[in-house]
């Protein structure tokens, strides 16, 4: 039987799905940490002293082509660079001080996700264009910096059953896990599946404001 082959996306903060036209030929990742060791005159090598763990990067390059869809190809990379817009409607935002993000994103293929990251570039190049002058297919570089602690690559989640992304949930003042699974799921019998996914060690103790990926059920 033929196996069907697994296409690449970038999963948003907000659950939205930005699908690669075509995976990427290379991808490649690196983490790098700090140390540093006082001067010494007179003395030899000094011993080193960790300071640090530094953010984990990552690059990749993306190719779009929509010569046969009757659409300019910034239909997609639009997309992409609207991933460096600030969204106040994010957690931790705050109007009256100015204090707002881009959204995170996370890249999914096949078994295996990444760590959230930000994009802290995007290079956009186009290769192709109609008559008309509308650019038909483009290359992207995106450069993607840790957002927070992280596997550098892991397993899909069990609990997701397919690479499609998960529901987002922001959570409001006074509710629990239970509740939240009552509304998703019509019972509140499987807000484990929901701390397993999220990494709750409490499910008492659930903040106002935090996102979280509710996964669809086998």
């Amino acid at each position: 039987m033929a196996t069907s082959t697994q296409k690449a996306f970038l999963q948003t903060e907000k659950g939205d799905k930005i699908n690669c036209l075509f995976n990427p030929t290379e991808l490649s990742f690196s983490r790098s940490n700090s140390w540093s060791a006082p001067e010494m005159p007179g003395k030899g090598v000094p011993t080193l002293n960790y300071t640090g763990a530094q953010s984990g990067s990552m690059n990749l390059r993306l190719f779009f082509d929509s010569t046969n869809e009757g659409q300019p190809v910034t239909t997609y990379t639009d997309k992409l660079l609207g991933l460096m817009e600030v969204d106040s409607s994010l957690p931790g935002s705050n109007e009256n001080t100015n204090n707002a993000r881009p959204p995170w994103v996370q890249f999914h293929w096949g078994s295996m996700h990444s760590f959230k990251a930000v994009v802290t570039s995007a290079s956009v190049s186009f290769t192709y264009f109609s008559s008309t002058g509308e650019p038909l297919r483009a290359t992207v570089d995106l450069s993607l910096t840790q957002y927070e602690d992280g596997k550098v690559f892991g397993p899909q989640n069990p609990t997701s059953g397919t690479p499609h992304p998960h529901r987002a949930h922001r959570v409001q003042p006074g509710e629990t896990l239970d509740r939240i699974a009552a509304a998703h799921y019509g019972t509140p019998n499987n807000w484990r599946t929901i701390a397993e996914l999220n990494g709750i060690e409490d499910p008492m103790a659930l903040k106002a404001g935090r996102v979280l990926a509710i996964p669809e059920l086998n």
